[in-house]
């Protein structure tokens, strides 16, 4: 495997097109840590058993630059996104492999998320340094996440933990663990899966207790929308019953106007023919944690004649109203209105 070259986004717009059809490669962007890396090398091996050649090329991102500070305060969605987007915009890549959790809900013109792979475990684990489990931790304990969702899912199940923020690498929030910095942490399980490191997950957290980020485990292939040859080229690496739950997921999302950063979990799932989607919404107010949850499942009678990816996008639009019913939008509003007046005094 060559070792993917260090690419400076702000130089992008000098890079001129290159025409795919001229020569049998491809250009794929990715994030520079160890996870994102490991990401890219699983799909550019499967492009490359298809005879064609491919060009690694790393990016770094706002997220990974400011690794020292929550993500909530670096900015909008898309801190891990933004700049392989520009890459693929001005033509210096021909897709970026993404996380599809760290993708904004309202996409970039222009760009188009073309290929999703089948996607890995979407739950949530706890790594535990001496206890394995949420239970068996003694009251005081500390659990570190960098995430809003699964800290809020954390205190609403045991109030009597004390939740550190904690950034940085797999590998980074590992050895911090390890060296004491807290008595576990929480993090997706699919990450610890790619990096081999599954055998460090002591408890997995499932719904209905811990609802994963909309679209978590699995990866996306962006492409710019009017590449057909470079989809073409790719679209033996779509999964089209993960595509179809992840379309539900985002459709939920996308009709309640949230964001990768809004603690709202969702979980689209198959059983033969029939797809159910569960989601959540909490907020905090006053001190304590408020959580609606919501779950519905494909109808025969009523999908009647609609296809695959119209069931998919109207499933999760009634999840969203479901949820809109119990107040999902005040909730919501709530949250912006809180963030608006810490920015002002911040």
């Amino acid at each position: 495997m060559t070792f993917p070259r260090t690419g400076n986004p702000d130089n992008c717009r000098k890079v001129e097109f290159c025409d795919v059809r001229d020569v049998d490669s491809i250009r794929v962007g990715t994030r520079g840590s160890a996870l994102a890396k490991t990401q890219t090398e699983w799909v550019v091996a499967h492009i490359q058993q298809q005879g064609i050649a491919v060009e690694i090329i790393e990016v770094s991102t706002r997220g990974d630059l400011r690794g020292d500070i929550p993500i909530r305060q670096i900015g909008s969605d898309g801190v891990f996104v933004r700049e392989l987007e520009l890459a693929l915009q001005t033509g210096r890549i021909d897709a970026a492999v993404h996380s599809l959790k760290d993708l904004p809900t309202i996409l970039t013109e222009g760009l188009s998320l073309a290929i999703i792979p089948e996607r890995a475990t979407p739950y949530d684990v706890l790594v535990g340094k001496t206890a394995r489990t949420l239970a068996t931790l003694p009251t005081g304990s500390c659990v570190g996440t960098s995430s809003v969702r699964r800290e809020m899912l954390l205190r609403l199940e045991r109030p009597d933990l004390v939740v550190k923020p904690i950034r940085g690498n797999v590998d980074t929030r590992l050895k911090n663990l390890d060296a004491g910095s807290c008595d576990a942490i929480m993090l997706a399980g699919a990450g610890l899966d790619r990096l081999g490191l599954g055998g460090r997950i002591t408890e997995i957290l499932a719904p209905p207790r811990f609802w994963p980020a909309v679209g978590q485990g699995a990866l996306v292939i962006q492409v710019r929308t009017d590449d057909d040859v470079t989809k073409s080229k790719l679209q033996f690496l779509n999964h089209a019953t993960t595509h179809l739950e992840i379309m539900a997921e985002r459709t939920c999302l996308a009709s309640l106007a949230g964001g990768c950063l809004v603690p709202i979990g969702a979980l689209a799932t198959h059983a033969g023919q029939e797809l159910t989607l569960g989601a959540c919404i909490l907020e905090e107010r006053d001190g304590s944690i408020r959580k609606i949850e919501v779950t519905l499942s494909t109808s025969a009678s009523l999908d009647q004649g609609l296809s695959s990816e119209q069931k998919a996008t109207n499933l999760g639009r009634m999840v969203a109203a479901r949820l809109i019913e119990e107040g999902a939008l005040e909730m919501l509003a709530s949250m912006r209105a809180a963030e608006g007046k810490q920015a002002l005094s911040g």
